[in-house]
């Protein structure tokens, strides 16, 4: 009789689970199929794996507008700077082998640095405190260029700050690290990350930073073009310096089992506990971890990268969890963090970021095109349900991206709208003069300006501003 009541019991149990597997399963595929809709994205592929087990992979619209072939597993999607993790895993893991340290000086495997290199030290390359000059900042540098030649080309520049004194985002310093890991390796950089990360799916991965080369199955980026109203493809033309950056192609079945991998075999959890660490930045301001993002939800911890605005990866120790976000374009605000915040809240409510969920919602109000009444009572209504939160970066995000995307008038009324909600905020009203500067409303900027000047003495772009918009006024009198 005990042995038909436990077995009664697991059946119990396992039914249970299976019901709330189901239901999370339809719920992340409604919630998915409606942000398809909002943000207009072409081809998308999602997965989720809890506790060592895919229970999510789903693909979404089509690889191309050109032939509307469908996104499938054999889909490989361009997954642009999250291709950093994989250089870092490739890091640590020769740092697990003692053939590495953090505190190594990049001068010890990289030959003919500037003498400003030479105090830079690994550790500075994978949290983007090196202060190097980034290549992408320079157009003379081509695509073409070897790793020795821009590196000539970039010693005839300052250092941008002092090592280690902040984060600033660095194409240089994954170059290098792609340099230090072919110098200790022998191997060439792609071949060390593919026989060591994807060595079971070869055929389902592959380098290249450029948009133009043909590659069977590779689903190329779109950019929304605001005044056509329509997608065009990318277009852009990287060199092999660029591959440790931006690099990676892969499949969605594939980055499900580099998942798997480095959640079990990888990497042993002390060396993921370091990787995760934050680095301890000179202004005390900026958080990173060596080469990966920290997110917090309810204090519980997580750690990602996105790319290109268009993928995203992020694994949650404490949940046994990993959320990976695959797409090729967008047409108004880049949807990958978001969608992963949402994903996770539906997987386990503890997850559930009010800030993300919010901010989501009144996002794609201002999306719609002349529903600017719409979209403020919006807000109102958000801001009512959720008075603990503060929308001012996010109206400020907002306006920038209605400016881009030519819709000035909608733009000058959200930073309005930004003012009224933050009177003291000199950011705002800077923003705001930005707005009527680009319309050409030199009276109304000016006024603006000065108000944020007033608000924050410290603000030298409205000092500039001022000078400029004085200047105008000037030659029009």
């Amino acid at each position: 009789m005990k042995q038909v009541l436990l077995t009664a019991l697991a059946i119990n149990i396992s039914a249970t689970a299976f019901s709330q597997q189901t239901n999370q399963f339809k719920l992340i595929d409604n919630y998915v199929q409606e942000a398809i809709k909002t943000n207009q994205i072409p081809g998308l592929a999602i997965g989720v794996i809890k506790d060592d087990k895919v229970i999510f992979e789903q693909y979404y619209g089509t690889e191309n507008l050109e032939d509307a072939k469908k996104v499938s597993p054999s889909s490989m999607f361009r997954i642009y700077s999250t291709s950093k993790l994989m250089t870092d895993v490739g890091v640590f893991q020769l740092i697990e082998q003692g053939k590495l340290s953090l505190e190594d000086n990049v001068s010890k495997y990289v030959d003919n640095l500037p003498k400003d290199w030479q105090h830079v030290k690994v550790k500075n390359l994978l949290t983007h405190s090196s202060g190097m000059p980034d290549f992408v900042a320079f157009s003379d540098i081509l695509p073409e260029y070897s790793g020795p030649k821009t590196i000539e080309r970039l010693s005839k520049e300052r250092m941008d700050f002092k090592t280690g004194n902040e984060f600033r985002y660095n194409q240089t310093n994954y170059m290098l690290l792609s340099m230090i890991i072919e110098r200790i390796t022998g191997q060439s950089f792609e071949d060390f990350i593919l026989n060591n990360q994807f060595s079971d799916v070869k055929n389902q991965v592959v380098y290249s930073s450029n948009a133009l080369e043909k590659i069977p199955n590779r689903i190329i980026k779109y950019n929304y073009n605001s005044e056509t109203q329509k997608y065009v493809k990318s277009t852009d033309v990287e060199g092999k310096k660029a591959y440790p950056g931006n690099g990676i192609a892969v499949t969605l079945p594939a980055f499900l089992k580099w998942s798997s991998h480095f959640t079990t075999d990888f990497l042993h959890q002390k060396t993921k506990d370091m990787m995760w660490q934050p680095f301890e930045y000179g202004n005390k301001k900026d958080v990173f971890a060596y080469g990966w993002e920290i997110n917090k939800a309810n204090d519980i911890p997580s750690y990602g990268f996105s790319g290109g605005n268009v993928s995203a990866y992020r694994f949650f120790p404490q949940n046994n969890m990993a959320i990976i976000m695959l797409s090729n374009g967008y047409n108004f605000f880049p949807a990958q963090y978001h969608m992963v915040n949402h994903i996770a809240a539906i997987m386990d409510k503890n997850l559930t970021d009010s800030y993300s969920l919010a901010e989501e919602s009144i996002i794609a109000e201002f999306a719609k095109k002349n529903n600017i009444q719409n979209a403020e009572k919006k807000y109102f209504t958000v801001k009512s349900k959720n008075p603990k939160l503060d929308f001012e970066n996010t109206l400020n995000n907002l306006g920038y991206i209605l400016m881009r995307n030519s819709r000035m008038d909608e733009a000058i009324k959200v930073f309005k709208l930004n003012v009224v909600e933050h009177p003291q905020s000199g950011s705002a009203f800077d923003s705001l003069g930005e707005g009527y500067f680009s319309a050409k409303n030199y009276d109304l900027s000016l006024e603006n300006y000065k108000k944020s000047l007033e608000l924050d003495p410290q603000n030298t772009n409205a000092k500039n501003m001022i000078e400029k918009i004085n200047g105008i006024q000037v030659q029009r009198n």
